[in-house]
């Protein structure tokens, strides 16, 4: 499907019936960078654009250009999007991030008894499913079907290779429920031809008047580095899937396409279903990019919560509701667009489990009815810390505290800690206050990262 087929589509299917409520399509790309995708700026590579239909959902929706991931790394954010509330309230979250090695752990993972936007939803009268990255523990003590999902293919472990299926530890990594699955071909395609079959047996099967809501987690861009053309690779990566010897900006390019070109079949086969119009899509990165990612004009990446590790691409199309072409500077968390979610859905929360984010559909209504949305982080790593409310934004990195105003910098180059010691002072106490409603950090929390200095100069 062309990317202006993706465009025309938009308009091609009858609006719904009055009252009804959206079925919801929300796709998560894994370490994304904030200008990789060309409507946020990014280059072309060699073969032509990176990412056509993404763009063309763009240009038929609304696009945030100051949209925040709830970590720079990838399970905590998922925590977040699961409950709309603080990662920092959950043990799980709070190692960055859980890695494989804790399989067989019952504390790192998301709670089976922890209300959860799918969960809220199906209860809500929706059919739930997810396709593709978990990451948020492992049975017996958590998983996706214990959550809120109602069916589940896909990984449970933070990265796989795209070919033997296997995570970092050498294990086999890909499920259909609960059970081992051995389905052949590259990752990033299967999650696609998955997603496809999901929307059909909806289309066809009991209730398909029900809303759906269908979480679509790819895996890419994140490492190891290979295309569809790169079986061969799967072999010498056993056990090495940080692949930090391989990769290239046109590899990684071709990553992102191959996803792309899966979107765009999944609009296809919504607006041949007559679904494209009253459909939610909306798509996002887990946190900032990696190694070969574009973050222009931003600083930073994945684990950094300077802007290249939290800013992050926010596209949302749904004809019914959202006018075309569409930009905004709507600040918001992952979190928010969960709590958006759970509002369009009409999904009753119980008390205790109120969401944090906040909703967002003023602004997909109207683009300029931004409001003040002050947001936080925290990192175990390098005792990271960071406030933004407003133009400025509070950092501290390893015990360094920083002052930027955003709107004059954002590559976050020109502190002004110095020149403005109350504002510093006052978002210091902010972030102070935002933090003492969590619990502390455990002894027995865990920093991973693939690199260091010996494998890398620093970016």
């Amino acid at each position: 499907m062309s990317a202006a087929a993706t465009t025309a589509a938009t308009t091609a299917v009858a609006a719904p019936g009055p009252g009804a409520r959206p079925n919801i399509v929300f796709i998560v790309a894994d370490d994304l960078g904030y200008a990789d995708l060309g409507c946020y700026g990014g280059r072309p590579g060699p073969f032509g654009a990176v990412s056509p239909h993404i763009d063309a959902l763009a240009a038929a929706g609304l696009r945030f250009t100051q949209g925040y991931a709830n970590s720079p790394v990838c399970s905590p954010t998922r925590f977040a999007l699961m409950t709309a509330r603080w990662q920092y309230r959950l043990r799980g979250a709070l190692d960055e991030p859980i890695n494989s090695r804790s399989k067989g752990s019952a504390t790192l993972g998301l709670p089976p008894a922890q209300p959860t936007l799918p969960g809220l939803l199906r209860d809500a009268g929706y059919r739930t499913a997810l396709v593709g990255k978990w990451h948020l523990g492992y049975p017996p003590h958590f998983g996706p079907l214990r959550s809120g999902y109602e069916r589940f293919w896909g990984v449970m472990a933070g990265g796989v290779d795209y070919f033997s299926h296997c995570s970092g530890t050498g294990e086999h990594d890909l499920y259909e429920g609960e059970a081992p699955c051995h389905d052949v071909g590259y990752l990033t395609d299967l999650i696609t031809e998955r997603a496809l079959q999901q929307l059909d047996a909806w289309a066809a099967g009991p209730g398909a008047a029900r809303p759906f809501f269908l979480s679509l987690h790819y895996t890419a861009p994140h490492w190891p580095w290979e295309t569809r053309d790169d079986a061969h690779l799967a072999e010498p990566l056993h056990r090495r899937l940080a692949h930090l010897d391989g990769g290239s900006v046109h590899t990684y390019q071709r990553m992102i396409h191959h996803m792309d070109e899966g979107i765009g079949r999944v609009v296809q086969a919504l607006a041949r279903q007559g679904r494209l119009h009253d459909t939610l899509i909306v798509f996002t990165s887990d946190n900032g990019g990696e190694r070969f990612s574009d973050n222009w004009p931003l600083v930073g990446g994945k684990m950094d919560l300077t802007e290249g590790g939290i800013r992050v691409p926010w596209v949302a199309h749904w004809p019914a509701a959202i006018a075309p072409g569409g930009v905004t500077a709507q600040h918001c968390l992952t979190m928010d667009w969960s709590a958006t979610m759970l509002a369009l859905g009409g999904a009753p929360v119980p008390p205790g489990a109120e969401p944090d984010g906040v909703s967002l559909l003023p602004v997909l209504a109207d683009p300029a009815a931004t409001f003040a949305r002050p947001m936080a982080w925290r990192m175990l790593h390098r005792g990271q810390r960071a406030l933004r409310d407003g133009d400025w934004k509070y950092l501290q990195v390893d015990g360094h505290e920083y002052l930027f105003d955003l709107a004059a910098d954002e590559r976050e180059r020109a502190n002004q800690a110095g020149r403005h010691p109350e504002r510093l002072a006052a978002m210091r106490t902010q972030w102070q206050a935002w933090n003492a409603q969590f619990p502390p950090v455990p002894a027995d929390a865990t920093v991973s990262l693939v690199s260091g200095p010996q494998d890398m100069p620093a970016r």
